[in-house]
């Protein structure tokens, strides 16, 4: 797991992926399930993003500290291995940007266009069987959706600023 020594007022969740083209679904798969067990703090939003790479860069420009992008990615290893990426500006090169698409590396190279600029960037990603058509995970990609729920978690435990117990204190008495 990988460190995340800055702590972040706001985060998106963003799931990435065509459900379409079967283990590609990963992304919107495993933030769906996130955003139906909730239990998140309210300064993260979990949103779908499916291919709207348009709407994700949008949505970047309302100032987000943080953002942690779920999908499936290939990385060499077998199918349903889950790994966390820090994302850095240099890592991403350039890309072209195509608004009716989901290409999360061109969408975020290019970010700073429409005036944003990336902010602290995790990825949460599982190594897909396949991506051919199809509705549908693999077993592999399917059994790896809850570790990719509890690496997000993890990684918003981190980011999130924990309340100190005399803030809450103080909130319950003046709420008396």
């Amino acid at each position: 797991m990988t460190d995340a020594p800055h702590t972040a007022a706001r985060v998106l969740v963003a799931g990435i992926g065509n459900l379409f083209l079967s283990d590609d679904g990963f992304g919107p798969e495993a933030v769906r399930r996130l955003a139906a067990e909730g239990g998140l703090p309210p300064q993260v939003r979990v949103v779908d993003y499916g291919i709207r790479g348009m709407h994700l860069a949008y949505d970047l420009l309302d100032g987000y500290d943080a953002l942690v992008l779920v999908d499936a990615c290939p990385g060499g290893g077998a199918p349903g291995e889950v790994t966390v990426l820090r994302i850095d500006p240099e890592d991403l090169g350039t890309g072209e940007f195509d608004a009716h698409g989901m290409n999360p590396v061109a969408v975020l190279a290019n970010l700073d266009q429409l005036g944003g600029t990336l902010p602290l960037t995790f990825l949460v990603g599982c190594t897909p069987a396949g991506v051919e058509e199809g509705i549908g995970l693999s077993e592999a990609v399917g059994r790896a959706v809850p570790e990719a729920v509890q690496a997000v978690h993890t990684l918003v435990r981190q980011l999130v600023p924990a309340v100190p117990n005399a803030s809450v204190k103080s909130a319950e008495l003046r709420r008396s």
